[in-house]
């Protein structure tokens, strides 16, 4: 079969080389000519694990290729799948213009009868509009079907070769046979093709992000209280997860969630809501919670210094959103990073895959560093804002050597508060309970006693954090 991906972005890369890896013959098409030009070289824009020897292999076998000609891609495709961005805006409302500019390329472009695809997330109703801009432009036969993506950056080929299931909307019989020939190498096991209609499979997967962002908003309200009554988050979320109505995914508390999909959908099924009169007020309480406990852990780290954190050095471990991917759009690392430059501290980061997002993002407001040892030297505080591996199980003693102060806020509960008592660091986790070591005696072995609630407890009054933006930073070494 001949597919054209029009948006050779996350979704479209992914998608491309995964249908292609199946047989297909696949043409990703792009209009950003860098882009185009960048893939042909073997240049993958984006980090993925996986996807660069996904697309290699594809590209040998000459099942892949790429163009920036609309007129060589979509005539003879027999499925087109529409890949586009659909970046957030300040009323909530996704930008669809790419959507619509996709839909009139394909309009002018398909010479036979033709299953498109959307699998940009797109607001309920975006088929049926669609689908009338290109009746009025085309007189082929076509069926605008809405296939919406569930692909996890840091696992996203994972997930697409081995997918929970394929939403499918449609009320044409062709449409759905096409896509079940589509999608039948990924699910010989059993049938996880979920046919419904279009309206239902776009909210489908607003619906799906909504809920999973909830989760971690009210687990992270969980924690905030379990620093108020003396709790431990940890152990509370080990027993909620033990229940199988609840499960374990999706409730480990944090710094709050991030990324180019979590803010933007719940913010658009917000004002969905709105213009239906339907006020979403679950998800308005998930979007101001985690707002919050980004300002919380923002005031928490200004607390310990008095407030004043004017000349005090602090290190980030993580940038991108999540471990697995560079991504930062959205990432909770920029908004406390920020605050604190707002508050005239030097911000010195690594990130194992978003230096160079990072460098572009901050500019000469920061320091990006290249080794996470490095980072440490003479700072007042480790600030760990992404969970990758590497973060685990650092060599400690190499760390409290190199701090000016060994002093760690912990944004993703990586370490066990009593063993760093004993390692002689002061560790701020969120929602556990502090312990103390003798941090005078500087080192491991040191009495351990617990922080009393009352020091414990912290304000919760926070400002949000300034925009961030700046001139050519520096990478260092």
């Amino acid at each position: 079969m001949r597919i054209c991906v029009v948006g050779a972005g996350y979704v479209g890369l992914v998608s491309g080389a995964g249908f292609a890896n199946t047989g297909h013959h696949v043409v990703c098409l792009d209009v950003d000519r860098e882009r185009i030009a960048g893939l042909k070289r073997g240049q993958v824009p984006i980090y993925e694990p996986g996807l660069e020897e996904l697309i290699e292999r594809n590209l040998r076998a000459q099942r892949l290729t790429y163009t920036d000609d609309p007129a060589e891609a979509l005539p003879g495709a027999r499925v087109v799948l529409v890949a586009v961005g659909t970046p957030g805006s300040t009323d909530g409302n996704p930008d669809l213009s790419q959507v619509w500019h996709a839909g009139r390329l394909i309009a002018r472009h398909i010479d036979g009868p033709t299953v498109i695809a959307v699998k940009s997330t797109v607001p309920v109703g975006t088929g049926d509009r669609l689908d009338q801009m290109i009746a009025a432009e085309t007189t082929c036969p076509f069926a605008l079907v809405s296939n919406p993506e569930f692909l996890k950056e840091g696992s996203a080929v994972s997930d697409f070769l081995k997918p929970t299931r394929a939403v499918v909307g449609t009320d044409s019989a062709w449409a759905e046979q096409t896509l079940r020939e589509l999608y039948r190498p990924f699910m010989r096991t059993n049938d996880r093709m979920l046919v419904m209609d279009r309206r239902s499979a776009e909210l489908t997967k607003y619906a799906c992000n909504a809920y999973l962002a909830t989760r971690i908003s009210f687990v992270n309200e969980v924690a905030c209280l379990c620093e108020r009554l003396g709790a431990d988050v940890e152990l509370v979320r080990q027993g909620m997860g033990s229940d199988p109505r609840i499960g374990h995914q999706f409730l480990f508390p944090g710094i709050g969630y991030g990324g180019s999909c979590f803010p933007k959908d719940v913010r658009a099924l917000i004002a969905m809501g709105a213009a239906s009169d339907c006020p979403m007020g679950i998800a308005e309480a998930a979007d101001r919670a985690n707002d919050r406990q980004r300002r919380r852990f923002i005031e928490r780290i200004a607390h310990r210094f008095d407030g004043d954190l004017s000349g005090r050095a602090l290190a980030l471990w993580g940038i991108s959103f999540k471990p697995g991917t560079d991504d930062i759009r959205e990432a909770p690392a920029l908004t406390v990073a920020n605050a604190l430059l707002d508050r005239d501290a030097e911000i010195r980061a690594f990130d194992p895959a978003a230096a160079g997002c990072a460098q572009s993002y901050f500019g000469g407001r920061a320091s990006i560093w290249l080794d996470m040892y490095a980072v440490l030297q003479d700072v007042d505080a480790l600030v760990v804002m992404t969970e990758w591996p590497e973060f685990r199980n650092p060599d400690f003693e190499l760390m409290r050597q190199a701090m000016r102060q060994p002093i760690i806020f912990d944004g993703r509960n990586l370490y066990d508060p009593k063993a760093m008592a004993r390692l002689g660091f002061e560790y701020h986790a969120v929602g556990r309970p502090m312990e103390i070591g003798s941090l005078a005696e500087g080192g491991p072995g040191a009495e351990v006693t617990p922080l009393t609630q009352d020091a414990a407890r912290l304000s919760l009054e926070a400002t949000p954090g300034g925009d961030g933006q700046g001139g050519r930073g520096t990478v260092e070494r």
